[in-house]
């Protein structure tokens, strides 16, 4: 079941597939597996096999399910550890005292009756085998008896069960051994199907070493697409028992990245980024647990909020972009990471395309207009960039205006040149440069286009009127007309131009944005990017090819379109990972509409009062109980009252008081913007998370260093 470029992106294609955009590794042998966390398979591949058969039950959304084991949704009540210590000193203390006036005959001997009564006469002799042994058995029972009451007293099993697991080596991450028809390392699927052959293959490989994690999660991928109609189950198994562990391969031939830094789970599609906190706050069925985001999380996008330093690129930018390209290399999933040049997004052979503007050297170039046909569409996608955080550019006029302009120059353009203009071309178009209109016309009336023509002089009647939007276009524009964006844009055919249409296919792709040279145009390009991506993924038509869109840095690139766009992804399986420094980077109308719109919410260490009041707020309000202790000075109303209070005053210091303790419900915020801003340890955040099918998970205080 070869892919033989069928899933190669438009504008890709390389000796015929895309390879990875850095140097290839050419390995000699069938690749071992990987060292990488989460996946550490030895040559033998015995450590493959038991990471395969670590259970993976139901857990909650985010929690790491590798090993998980589940805990009680209620916190059971805790007594305090030194009055639980006490208490049980003082049971074992009252059985020592028990005991010990039995065993003296200080109670009397009545105790015995039940010994004499069961005894046969026999037995009666003094100091027989048969007396020596009863008698002593009896006194035993009894012992346990009470040493059984004084335990449940003294909550003996409490304390064993709450430190005896501190002092004992922690267990390991394994489970039970699996029964032989539920191995996974047998793959039963297969072998349920009738493709024993196949799954003996896969099993060999499994056990020689020479499957990955990657292997067996894009295999798998590949059966579901069998199970589902879209492959041939014969092709299917013939590939498989033909190539072994690299059957049906990710069309650059990668079967994993170069190198890995976070810990992974190829079975369930998470990558752990912390642990959540011991604190009163989450959960109790969070606490201590590993907290892991898959594609059921970041399919209701995510946005990420901490200042410089928090930790967004590298406790959550990195992780989730490897994570999403080992997806990618699995059938899985398309990622497009976009960031500032030498921002750490991963090396460039972990990528299929590597877009760097400003560098002459980069292999890709960038579709300008999103690989669109329809001149309308790829007007409102370029409008949404050049003027979408305008949201009136000129003034008394409508923002959608820049797509109408745009529109009425590419329409004529593309009938007679059967392409768009690049970036100089269409800005002299804009600017209303006669030559180039003339020249437009001339084209358009010898070739008969009368609607287009049409469309050509409303522009022409327009332009240079009060209120006409092409100059503010054509200054946008001029923002990539510049010397160091030469070879980009290229409409000619030229340049291995990459088209985010392509995200019907698992490609990988990083984009270089020249934030320091050119800070304003890497602003329009990240606009540019996410109009791009929502215009395509709402028109792939296989949407169980999961997308994601990994922006580091949004804050020149959310506008009042893109958040509608964000709105809408959920449904085209697609999603969106931004990070902001700050809230104050976007317009004040839309901070609260964009926390609305993503399910995933971040906030990092070192946010400042006014961005925790935005979390605060959409993360509301919960019942709470309130304490009130109020201390009340006791009057003593008798000499000798007066007396023993005077007394126990001057040893104590302060007044016999009576404390009353008033427990009432009250509304109090999740998180208080105070909260959020001062007691926030580094290295910590507090999330929360929805998933696609609508669970969610309250804000939870996660520490993301480990």
């Amino acid at each position: 079941m070869e892919g033989e470029g069928t899933r190669d992106p438009r504008g890709t294609r390389a000796n015929p597939v895309p390879r990875p955009a850095g140097p290839e590794e050419r390995l000699a042998a069938p690749p071992r597996p990987s060292t990488a966390p989460g996946a550490p398979p030895l040559p033998d591949g015995s450590a493959f096999l038991a990471w395969l058969r670590v259970p993976r039950p139901p857990a909650p959304p985010g929690v790491w399910r590798f090993g998980y084991r589940p805990r009680p949704e209620a916190e059971p009540e805790r007594v305090p550890g030194r009055r639980l210590f006490a208490g049980a000193l003082i049971a074992f203390l009252v059985g020592w005292l028990i005991w010990s006036l039995l065993w003296n005959g200080y109670l009397g001997g009545w105790w015995l009756l039940p010994l004499y009564a069961m005894v046969p006469d026999s037995w009666a002799e003094p100091h027989s085998v048969g007396s020596v042994v009863v008698v002593y058995a009896y006194y035993g029972i009894v012992a346990l008896a009470i040493l059984y009451c004084v335990g449940r007293l003294g909550r003996w099993a409490e304390i064993w069960h709450r430190y005896a697991p501190r002092v004992r080596r922690p267990p390991s991450e394994g489970g039970p051994p699996t029964a032989p028809d539920e191995d996974p390392a047998a793959f039963p699927a297969l072998r349920r199907a009738g493709a024993v052959d196949a799954a003996e293959r896969l099993a060999t490989e499994a056990r020689s070493g020479f499957l990955r994690d990657v292997d067996h999660a894009r295999i798998t991928r590949a059966w579901q697409g069998v199970t589902g109609g879209a492959h041939d189950a014969a092709t299917f198994s013939a590939a498989v028992e033909r190539h072994g562990a690299g059957a049906c391969p990710h069309p650059s031939g990668a079967r994993d990245l170069p190198r890995r830094h976070a810990r992974h789970d190829m079975v369930t599609g998470q990558v752990r980024l912390g642990t959540t906190a011991e604190d009163l706050r989450n959960p109790h069925a969070y606490r201590g647990v590993g907290l892991a985001l898959g594609p059921d999380e970041l399919g209701t996008s995510l946005l990420a909020v901490g200042p410089a330093g928090a930790g967004k690129t590298a406790a959550l930018v990195r992780p989730l972009a490897e994570a999403l390209c080992l997806q990618a290399l699995a059938g899985r999933a398309a990622v497009v990471v976009v960031g500032a040049a030498g921002a750490g997004l991963g090396p460039a052979d972990a990528y299929d395309v590597v877009v760097r503007f400003g560098h002459p050297d980069s292999l890709h170039d960038l579709d300008l207009y999103g690989g669109a046909d329809d001149p309308d569409e790829a007007a409102a996608v370029l409008a949404e960039a050049l003027a979408g955080d305008l949201a009136d550019p000129s003034p008394g006029g409508d923002g959608r205006r820049s797509a109408t302009v745009l529109a009425r120059l590419l329409g004529p353009f593309r009938a007679v040149h059967d392409r768009f203009p690049t970036i100089p071309e269409l800005r002299r178009l804009l600017d209303g440069a006669p030559e180039s209109l003339a020249a437009l016309r001339e084209s358009l009336t010898a070739t008969g286009q009368e609607a287009m023509l049409r469309e050509l002089d409303a522009r022409e009647r327009q332009s240079g009127r009060p209120g006409d939007v092409g100059p503010v276009l054509a200054e946008r524009l001029a923002l990539l007309d510049r010397p160091a964006f030469a070879t980009f844009f290229d409409t000619s055919g030229r340049t291995r131009v990459f088209s985010l249409r392509s995200l019907e296919h698992p490609v990988r792709v990083r984009v270089d944005l020249p934030d320091r040279a050119h800070p304003d145009a890497s602003r329009l390009l990240a606009r540019l990017l996410l109009a791009q991506f929502a215009a395509s993924v709402a028109a792939r038509e296989d949407r169980s090819l999961f997308a994601c869109l990994v922006l580091d840095d949004a804050g020149g690139a959310v506008t009042p379109e893109a958040v509608r766009g964000i709105q809408r992804l959920r449904s085209a399986g697609a999603g969106v990972v931004l990070t902001l420094r700050t809230l104050d980077d976007l317009p004040r109308e839309l901070r609260a509409p964009l926390l609305g719109s993503v399910g995933c919410r971040v906030a990092l260490s070192g946010l400042t009062p006014w961005d925790g009041q935005g979390f605060a707020e959409v993360w509301g309000k919960e019942w709470t109980e309130a304490h009130d202790v109020t201390d009340r000075q006791i009057i003593a109303e008798s000499a000798a009252g007066k007396a023993a209070y005077l007394v126990r005053r001057a040893i104590t210091g302060k007044a016999p008081t009576a404390r009353a303790v008033t427990v009432r419900q009250v509304e109090r915020e999740r998180w208080s913007a105070s909260e959020l801003a001062h007691t926030l340890p580094p290295g910590h955040a507090v999330l929360s998370l929805t998933t696609v099918r609508g669970e969610h998970t309250p804000p939870l205080l996660v520490d993301l260093r480990g």
